[in-house]
């Protein structure tokens, strides 16, 4: 046992050792899997990113698109205001209720954006279309007589031309709204759907000559006399607001004279619309 112990300590002795294998040399630049590695990191961000846009949708503009294409296919619709059922949803959200009554879909302008619907989209119920209106203005000659504006409520066509009153009087001191152009606008009037508001005005601290009207009563009186004369010309009196502000809107005239400015703010002025305001509109709930 012992030779054959001796015999292979003696043969292991004459063994040579394998020789250390060296690993190729590594190509230069980040490796492969660094890449991929990216990718998912960017991936990920971007799934987040989508989430979160999600997480801010305003409810409102939802719920109005809901209830809008509720209301075109029939069924139950969802009701706006303060329709929240306390027991109903665990997270406290508006819920859809069995209708008893028709309930109209959320106001279209819940789901406009700027630039996305034109004015006329905006307002359905209006009959205020903004291309048509020129054609209107333009039939009567009225569009190098006016102002058109663009505001929350619809729009707004301002006539450049004024009336303009002596002081303390209801007579006239010129006539700078001329009488071609108050001719037209009455053809306006009586031939087309359109509203119009008199808007009466006087100057800072001004009183009528006898000192019975303040500035309020001489300025409403000044819109009274305009409107008479719109209505024995034909134009239908449910069709024309008169209103009167007083001493407290002055015309404003940068680099005038203060007499300058009294003369140019005892003045009647017009506005003419499609709709009035004073129309009946969608009732809401008070609370």
């Amino acid at each position: 046992m012992a030779e054959e112990a001796e015999n292979q300590a003696a043969g292991g002795g004459d063994e040579v050792p394998p020789e250390e294998v060296k690993c190729p040399d590594c190509p230069p630049g980040l490796p492969g899997w660094m890449a991929t590695f990216s990718d998912l990191v960017t991936l990920l961000l971007t799934f987040f990113v989508l989430l979160l846009s999600f997480a801010k949708t305003e409810t409102a503009k939802y719920e109005a698109a809901l209830g809008s294409i509720r209301d075109a296919f029939g069924g139950n619709v969802l009701k706006h205001g303060e329709v929240i059922q306390r027991g109903k949803s665990p997270d406290d959200s508006p819920t859809m209720i069995d209708s008893q009554e028709p309930i109209r879909p959320f106001p279209i302008d819940f789901l406009t954006m700027e630039g996305i619907l034109d004015k006329h989209e905006i307002n359905r119920e209006s009959d205020e279309d903004l291309k048509k209106m020129k054609n209107d203005l333009y039939e009567f000659n009225l569009s190098d007589s006016v102002n058109i504006y663009e505001m929350p409520e619809g729009i707004k066509v301002r006539v450049k031309d004024k009336i303009y009153f002596k002081k303390g009087s209801l007579e006239i001191a010129n006539e700078k709204l001329s009488v071609d152009v108050y001719s037209r606008l009455i053809k306006l009037l009586t031939n087309k759907s359109w509203t119009v508001f008199v808007q009466g005005h006087a100057s800072r601290g001004e009183e009528s000559t006898d000192k019975k009207k303040d500035a309020f009563e001489l300025s409403g009186a000044r819109a009274s006399a305009v409107t008479r004369s719109l209505v024995r010309r034909g134009v239908k009196p449910e069709r024309i607001t008169t209103v009167f502000y007083g001493d407290v809107r002055p015309e404003n005239i940068p680099g005038k004279s203060q007499k300058l400015i009294e003369e140019a703010s005892r003045r009647v002025e017009f506005i003419i619309r499609k709709t009035d305001l004073d129309t009946t509109g969608h009732k809401v709930d008070s609370k």
